[in-house]
């Protein structure tokens, strides 16, 4: 962590000794040979109070961990979305029942997927509209193509809704999105899906500005978030790191070089959903803004009431309630989910260490952050290893890290 000095954990309520519990757990993961490498931030009441790495970014180059390690961040970028279109809900363009069909035509009278058979989905006319919070919730019915769960996740694949890979523009994936049926009436169910990618466009479509150029405007850049962005430069590839997964063999397995990614490369579509590639410290400054109810060392993004109720559980009960029991390695009984983050409704029915309100998401190269209004303590685990669900490391360091408060 380049920007904030380490402060002793004493001084802000937490255990030096119960810390040095994830520093032995970090070693365990990668001398395991099950990880590359980890990065572990915890920080407190502003400070921070416990910053390590271990094991490789880079395996194949014998590059270690740094604390200036560029990650891909994927899901993590949903947060950031989230925060940039909920600044223009500040700024009065639209409410957040307002149908997004106001904005994007494509999406009106859309038809919900209700059977089939041999290929061919049957579909009936939806009963409203998306609206805004419908996509900062995932209520909206939309799906992702990897779910490859339903017939309308193989229209996704096969049509190329795909927001990491397309070579089309933002709108045009958004477009094609639109005319393929939704898995679930709006409102209805709680699916994980592109919705904020369909964010991302409005974002553009709202303010007049390419996507990417609002948020490194408008969010990264006012945060000071220097290493966040959808690609790479080629003087910052020497700190980017490899992904890997897990082959047969137990073994890791390099499935992007950070010297040939397509992350690299400047390319005209930017993933709202999953693009951001990014550092512990960028993300840190964002969870503190969050913790600070919208603001950073003097620039405020957003009001108060707004970061409120993005910390809010929106949904009608948990997750659980919504039709979705369990994603990735996380059972969702006892967590709901607000404008852009899951929010922790009770830890003892999600059997985990917490506060109720405390904010989370995670990546699918098993990075992680969670935000805890309540302790007034941020953590940040980063590493890359897909898929998230391949070993329960988030629960894990979930543990690890909550033990260590003795205030």
């Amino acid at each position: 962590m380049d920007t904030l000095p380490l402060v002793s954990p004493e001084q802000v309520g937490l255990s030096a000794a119960r810390l040095a519990r994830v520093s032995a757990w970090m070693k365990g993961w990668v001398d395991s040979g099950k990880l590359p490498g980890l990065l572990v931030a915890v920080m407190r009441r502003g400070e921070l109070a416990f910053a390590e790495t271990y094991g490789k970014a880079d395996v194949e180059r014998n590059k270690p961990v740094r604390p200036d390690t560029i990650y891909r961040i994927h899901s993590m970028t949903k947060p950031l979305t989230s925060t940039a279109i909920m600044m223009l809900y500040e700024e009065g363009h639209f409410q957040l029942d307002d149908p997004i069909s106001r904005f994007l035509p494509c999406f009106a009278n859309s038809r919900v997927a209700a059977g089939g058979m041999r290929g061919k989905i049957e579909t009936v006319p939806a009963e409203r509209d998306i609206t805004f919070r419908d996509l900062l919730t995932h209520t909206s019915g939309l799906t992702y193509g990897f779910m490859e769960a339903t017939p309308v996740d193989a229209q996704y694949r096969d049509r190329g809704v795909d927001f990491q890979t397309s070579d089309k523009t933002l709108g045009e994936v958004v477009e094609i999105a639109a005319g393929i049926p939704l898995i679930a009436q709006p409102g209805a169910e709680w699916n994980y899906s592109i919705a904020t990618d369909v964010l991302g466009h409005l974002v553009a479509v709202i303010s007049g500005k390419q996507f990417a150029e609002f948020l490194r405007e408008r969010v990264t850049g006012p945060l000071g978030m220097v290493d966040t962005d959808f690609h790479v430069p080629t003087d910052k590839l020497p700190r980017f790191a490899g992904n890997y997964t897990r082959a047969a063999d137990g073994r890791l397995m390099l499935i992007d070089d950070p010297q040939k990614s397509i992350f690299g490369q400047k390319r005209q579509i930017a993933s709202g959903g999953g693009g951001l590639t990014s550092t512990a410290s960028d993300y840190m400054r964002f969870c503190q803004m969050m913790l600070n109810k919208g603001e950073l060392n003097g620039v405020r993004l957003l009001g108060r009431k707004t970061v409120e109720l993005m910390m809010t559980n929106h949904l009608r009960g948990d997750m659980a309630a919504m039709g979705q029991a369990r994603f990735s390695e996380s059972s969702y009984e006892g967590i709901g989910f607000g404008l852009g983050f899951s929010v922790t409704l009770d830890p003892a029915r999600a059997q985990i260490l917490g506060s109720a309100g405390e904010c989370a998401w995670g990546g699918a190269a098993s990075t992680a952050f969670w935000i805890d209004p309540a302790e007034d303590m941020a953590v940040i685990m980063l590493t890359q290893l897909m898929p998230s669900s391949t070993y329960p490391i988030r629960r894990e360091l979930r543990v690890l890290t909550y033990q260590a408060v003795v205030d």
